[in-house]
């Protein structure tokens, strides 16, 4: 046969529809059978048995496809491939000729090419090329039925990952995946944000990022069994959006910077060069520097303990009024220039009314003009320092509670008992009977005597390298990974041996986390995408990462007890010991997984509030109101996520303080206890009474005073009570500030 007349038999063979079809379909599917071709293209084979065999015959017959005679099945032929790439290729021209617009990813608009779709799967999902070619035919002929002017690339991706889930390549699918919020969602959180208490179009941005990165964490960066944990609600990872970049919380020491200056990059005025500072102002300009270098790198709390010691020296010789008008202006950057996407870095100051005996005869940073001193001879300066910033804070909050810096006040016996503090100890009382904003850390018992707080309950002690500076200082919370302790009692069904082993299970998976956690945030210091974290000291990086804590807490003990017993831990001893004997196997198993030099994992007490509605809200979802146990009611359900016992709790704060002293003891890596004060009048003398008696009776390690406030953003007054309408101009713009919504008296 000549080659044109052999030409024409070609042409001739897939000039039929079906014959082009079963073509196509042994290039897609490889070799079949008889009976599965035919199944395939949907002809019966009783009644098409005579029309199939015709134009399969005549398929063999113009070699383009061949029968495999040890399995019985039919193959193309080189021929036959060919053959199909031209029709397809003849089909695709036809396509792109229509002129279909692709809106990519890269925020252009460009004709559609099929061979671009095999190249994300290859490059995106590892896809084997033959694979990802098959594909990328099918999902173009899908598209070819569209009736429109452009597609985009989103909708391209769905349609991929849609075939691929229907030939069962899931892994392939998984790995596809877009990342992303839909249009809808961007529409709420814009105007979500603008009903918070600090709305700002930055916050907008950073929602929407944290949204994405959340996603892609849950997608790529972990483990199925912990991502499935966390998003059907048996676990909660905290700071999701920050997990694969930044830490949680850093405890700095500022002696660091005070020595060596902290560089900024920014050009805002009164921020230092980089030069140890020689002066006040000059100090306070590197805190600001130290503080904002570091905000962009970490997720929360930034920490600056011993704050009024370590400035002492600087003040030395320094008028009130200079002191004042400077520490003024240091508040007003820190709320104003120390911004982080439109919304202020949480700081945390920790305040001694006495220097410590072990920092005492420590060296001093030195002033110019100055010889080398310890910081045991400026107890006064530290004293006058501490108490014009309590004097600033109040003047402030006359109008507009102060919220940032928070203020952690150490209460130490020899500054409980010494008359010199006595003034500052009633000022300080005076601005928690105001706006509730100071917290109290409780140094009388031994243990805690070396122990760093931030006001979000983080304790960094003394029990991991036995060195209060490398333990303290210069390290933080890695991160933290909350247990939803209810969901356990639902699923043991009244079963305490179920109860324990579940929880075991959500703790290895804590663990597992926290572990990825680590690996992760080691990498990125060691890329030099944390500059400022992993800037060099004598040493290492001033990132102590190797004692940072990973935190294990829990959300809702109390709820998860009375779901397993029906009853209060308050009322029953044998619903309190189960309490009790929970958070010691947490406890425990934290203490068990801490392996030196670089496993620091301790139990907190304090989850967050997200992990605490998010966990109440699942659980509501899955096992019904008649079953679950929450606190706030249908529209806000939540756990208690501060503390054991709920705020609203029928108990005397002597008796809750005697209950969560035993709980404070078993969490190493944070605790907190809240009082909430009535709406009446409260004297700073009976606050301060109250104080001194929770300090010297009780072992609660952190305890804060809570107050509802009501600011109206129209008339810009304060309230003290939560209200629905501002009872000066009758507006209802109000923002209510609290540690919790709910109310609670201290006698």
């Amino acid at each position: 046969m000549s080659v044109r007349k052999r030409g024409v038999k070609v042409l001739k063979a897939v000039g039929s529809g079906i014959r082009l079809q079963v073509l196509t379909l042994l290039y897609d599917e490889g070799p079949l059978t008889y009976t599965e071709i035919m199944t395939s293209i949907k002809m019966n084979q009783n009644k098409d048995a005579g029309k199939f065999a015709y134009h399969l015959k005549f398929l063999l017959k113009t070699d383009l496809i061949e029968p495999e005679p040890e399995t019985r099945k039919y193959k193309l032929t080189d021929l036959g491939k060919m053959i199909v790439d031209i029709a397809e290729e003849i089909e695709r021209h036809t396509f792109t000729q229509k002129k279909t617009m692709v809106r990519t990813s890269r925020l252009a608009i460009e004709e559609f090419d099929r061979n671009k779709i095999a190249l994300s799967l290859i490059k995106e999902a590892n896809v084997p090329i033959s694979l990802a070619q098959k594909i990328a035919r099918e999902t173009e002929k899908r598209l070819q039925t569209f009736k429109t002017k452009y597609i985009t690339a989103p909708l391209i991706r769905e349609i991929v990952n849609t075939i691929l889930l229907e030939k069962g390549l899931e892994e392939y699918r998984h790995k596809l995946t877009r990342v992303g919020i839909p249009v809808y969602d961007v529409a709420q959180l814009i105007k979500n944000t603008a009903d918070t208490a600090t709305p700002s179009v930055e916050a907008v941005h950073k929602a929407a990022g944290d949204a994405v990165l959340e996603e892609y964490t849950l997608l790529n960066a972990l483990p199925r069994e912990i991502a499935d944990a966390h998003m059907v609600g048996a676990i909660h990872l905290d700071n999701l959006g920050n997990w694969i970049l930044k830490p949680r919380e850093i405890a700095h020491d500022l002696r660091y910077f005070l020595r060596n200056g902290a560089s900024s990059k920014s050009q805002m005025v009164n921020l230092g060069s980089g030069k140890p500072p020689k002066n006040f102002e000059t100090a306070l300009a590197t805190t600001i520097n130290t503080l904002r270098s570091s905000a962009g790198e970490v997720a929360g709390e930034q920490t600056i303990d011993y704050f009024n010691l370590f400035l002492a020296p600087f003040t030395k010789g320094v008028s009130t009024e200079e002191v004042k008008e400077k520490l003024r202006l240091f508040l007003y950057n820190l709320n104003q220039i120390l911004c982080s996407e439109g919304v202020p870095t949480p700081v945390t100051l920790g305040l001694e009314l006495v220097v410590p005996d072990f920092l005492k005869e420590s060296e001093a940073a030195n002033v110019e003009g100055k010889s080398h001193r310890h910081y045991g001879d400026f107890e006064e300066e530290g004293l006058r320092l501490a108490t014009i910033l309590l004097e600033i804070i109040l003047e402030e909050s006359g109008e507009k509670p102060v919220f940032n810096p928070s203020l952690v006040i150490k209460l130490r016996p020899e500054a409980l008992e010494n008359n010199e503090c006595q003034p500052l100890l009633l000022q300080i009382h005076r601005l928690a009977t105001l706006t509730s904003t100071p917290c109290f850390a409780n140094m009388y018992p031994e243990k805690q005597r070396l122990a760093s707080y931030a006001a979000t309950g983080t304790r960094l002690g003394t029990e991991w390298k036995n060195d209060w500076e490398l333990d303290t200082l210069q390290t933080g919370k890695l991160d933290g990974v909350a247990i939803n302790l209810p969901r356990i009692s639902y699923l043991s069904e009244g079963k305490q041996a179920k109860f324990l082993q579940l929880l075991d299970e959500q703790l290895e998976i804590a663990v597992r986390a926290l572990e990825i956690k680590h690996q992760i945030i080691k990498q990125r210091l060691g890329e030099g995408l944390l500059q400022f974290l992993s800037q060099n000291t004598s040493d290492a990086g001033y990132f102590r990462q190797e004692n940072a804590t990973r935190v294990i807490s829990f959300a809702g003990l109390y709820e998860a007890v009375y779901a397993l017993y029906g009853k209060s831990l308050t009322k029953d001893n044998e619903a309190l010991k189960f309490a009790q004997q929970t958070l010691s196997l947490i406890s425990a198993f934290a203490r068990e997984h801490s392996r030196k030099p670089e496993n620091r994992m301790a139990c907190s007490m304090v989850s967050s509030a997200e992990a605490s509605r998010r966990f109440a809200g699942l659980d509501a979802e899955r096992f019904g109101w008649a079953k679950i146990n929450a606190q706030g009611g249908k529209e806000q359900p939540y756990y208690t996520n501060v503390g054991v016992l709920p705020l609203n709790q029928d108990t005397s704060w002597q008796d809750k303080l005697a209950i969560e002293e035993g709980f404070h003891k078993l969490t190493s890596g944070g605790h907190a206890t809240i009082l909430p004060l009535p709406d009446g009048p409260t004297s700073a003398e009976d606050l301060l009474a109250t104080t001194k008696q929770i300090a010297t009776t009780y072992g609660v390690g952190l305890f804060a005073y809570d107050r509802l406030l009501s600011y109206c953003r129209h008339c810009k007054r304060l309230s003290y009570k939560a209200l629905p309408k501002c009872p000066f101009c009758g507006n209802d713009s109000l923002v209510i500030f609290a540690r919790s919504s709910v109310k609670y008296s201290v006698a």
